[in-house]
């Protein structure tokens, strides 16, 4: 008697089921895509207990005719292939596996109308098994009603996370989908309450989907995210990428989309950490929505059964051309900090109040007593209220300004520095606080980076070089890139086993201090993957070379050293940010100022 047999028709697609419907938010997937894919106008998914009790999803797309609605709860039954080209997908779905892999598992009632027809009609299907037709009475287009999801599989149901977490499952997949196609209305209900509402947005690609973003993720996307556009062959890239002080603790922020399909591909998510490298904090992820567009035959989707991970023809052009996207918009707009930053700041400054939870920086807290020193332009002290500045004071103390004298410049005129750290500046409608350090190693790191794309970084020779004594391995390390080094601007080469002499620093970095520099740089290359690439290598060296040569906290600047920095940061890309991600200035508006005081 033989062992094999063939498994009767319901079991063979409970396991397919398996395989397209993980969880409640699998459904939803489906059906939204259903309807974009019927040329849907308006969506409206309603779910209850998270997913478990109902999931109805209606639109008001083609709808079906008797023969389609036949043909859609059987397996591999497909409008969307007409030539069985799999090479050529430009829709959404097209494996004719959805519904009949939903009706598996629940009980599922499908309405129609076709918008010619004069009545629509229903179908169920309870737990794989079909049911004939009948009329009834539906406006033009589709609803699906799923109940009592995977009570034909209750192992399943055992899989299932809290209500909670379901629920956050599905709105994470309709925000998605609602970002991919903002002509589309969207609503999302959970348990009679609204969760998402997206009116269709008019206007361009450009105009309506930022509206339509900002609708999904909130208005700090739509204050602090920069355009991306750009086109390379037949692949565009658009979208908008935020600033890097506007970031995240993780990478639930990054929305990716490959011909209006979400998904999340690792080579695109390696692409936009590299695009925002030397401009990040650490352990932070930047808030981006990328919309990727290219011939449906130069990308296959059908690599994964929830359609999540594409395969490009040529890898590494779309990560280049990411790549160089997002950073090329970065560095038009990269002058300016997060509105968050101030808005932390402010949170932070109010009596009583717990710091925003949203801070992006845990900077260490100086507290400033009243004997602590106010440094005014000059160096001096200001005096203390109702005192009469005498000798140099009196000199150095400036009468209040007014708008009309601070025109300079975005980031104003410089009014003063304090714990010689931080310049106090002054605009038009409010104030600007500098970290003079941040400010200037991003400054420097620019400089660096745009001789060495000239004709290289001009070298200082040392009238007595300089002997470092390493570990054999760290001298090792720095000789073996000593290439490398040379390139931007600093030359050494190895003296003996443990030990490297340096004979040439860069110029712009004036006074260093070359032992801690040459350590920093052993240290930087021992903890860098070996594998990264020579540009992202220069980018590292580049960076911790311009930490040492940059003007230091605690160092007193004069006007004209402050309004230089000033104006420098207003012409230089990136200024909004230090090497390490952290922002350079704070703005805060004489608005929220007059707020803090009670004034507003």
């Amino acid at each position: 008697m033989s062992v094999i047999r063939r498994l009767n028709e319901t079991t063979v697609n409970r396991i397919a089921a398996g395989e397209v419907i993980e969880r409640p938010s699998s459904v939803v997937k489906e059906l939204v895509e259903n309807a974009i894919d019927a040329g849907a106008t308006r969506i409206d998914i309603d779910v209850n207990g998270g997913g478990r009790e109902s999931i109805v999803v209606a639109d008001d797309g083609a709808g079906m005719d008797a023969d389609d609605l036949s043909l859609s709860v059987e397996r591999h039954a497909t409008s969307k292939l007409p030539d069985d080209d799999l090479t050529d997908i430009e829709t959404l779905g097209f494996r004719g596996e959805a519904l009949p892999s939903i009706g598996a598992v629940s009980r599922m009632r499908i309405v129609t109308r076709r918008h010619e027809e004069s009545s629509g009609l229903v179908i169920s299907v309870e737990g794989g098994r079909v049911g004939a037709s009948a009329p009834a009475a539906r406006n033009p287009g589709t609803t699906v009603d799923v109940r009592d999801l995977f009570f034909a599989t209750p192992a399943r149901l055992k899989f299932l996370k809290s209500e909670r977490a379901e629920n956050a499952a599905v709105a994470d997949v309709v925000k998605r989908l609602a970002m991919a196609r903002h002509d589309i209305a969207m609503t999302l209900t959970f348990n009679a309450r609204k969760s998402l509402v997206a009116r269709s947005e008019p206007g361009d690609g450009t105009e309506g989907r930022l509206a339509r973003l900002a609708t999904v993720l909130g208005n700090d996307f739509r204050q602090n995210a920069v355009p991306v556009d750009s086109e390379r062959d037949s692949i565009r890239i658009t979208g908008f990428a935020g600033l890097p002080t506007f970031n995240r603790a993780n990478s639930q922020g990054q929305f990716l989309f490959v011909n209006g399909r979400p998904v999340r591909d690792r080579l695109l998510l390696g692409a936009v950490k590299g695009a925002y490298q030397g401009v990040l904090a650490p352990q932070r992820y930047p808030v981006v929505a990328l919309f990727i567009d290219l011939p449906a035959a130069t990308v296959d989707v059908n690599v994964h059964p929830a359609k999540a991970e594409v395969r490009f023809r040529d890898n590494q052009q779309v990560r280049g051309l990411v790549v160089s996207a997002i950073h090329r918009a970065i560095e038009q707009h990269g002058r300016r900090t997060s509105t968050t930053v101030s808005r932390d700041a402010l949170a932070a400054m109010r009596p009583g109040d717990t710091p925003f939870p949203g801070r992006l920086f845990d900077h260490a807290r100086t507290t400033v007593t009243p004997q602590a020193a106010w440094r005014g332009p000059s160096g001096g002290s200001l005096p203390r209220a109702g005192s009469r500045p005498e000798g140099d004071n009196a000199a150095d103390t400036h009468p209040p300004s007014t708008p009309e004298d601070i025109e300079p410049g975005p980031l104003g005129l410089a009014r003063a520095q304090f714990h010689d750290t931080y310049v106090v500046a002054q605009t038009g409608d409010g104030i600007v606080i500098v970290d003079q350090h941040a400010a200037h190693e991003r400054l420097v790191l620019e400089r660096m980076k745009a001789e060495m794309a000239q004709e290289g970084v001009t070298r200082q020779v040392l009238l007595l070089p300089e002997v470092i004594e390493l570990d054999e391995a760290a001298a090792s390390r720095l000789a073996e890139r000593r290439d490398e080094l040379k390139q931007m601007g600093l030359v050494l080469e190895q003296f003996g086993p443990g030990a490297v002499v340096v004979r040439e620093v860069p110029a712009l970095l004036g006074e260093v201090d070359i032992t801690g520099l040459i350590r920093d740089l052993a240290d930087e290359l021992a903890e860098s993957d070996q594998a990264m690439a020579l540009s992202a290598h220069i980018e590292h060296v580049c960076s911790t070379m311009a930490c040492h040569g940059s003007v230091r906290a605690g160092r007193k600047l004069k006007v004209p050293e402050m309004n230089a920095l000033l104006r420098d940061m207003e012409a230089t890309p990136n200024s909004g940010q230090c090497n390490h991600g952290r922002p350079t200035f704070v703005e805060l508006k004489l608005a929220d100022i007059e707020r803090l005081f009670g004034r507003r």
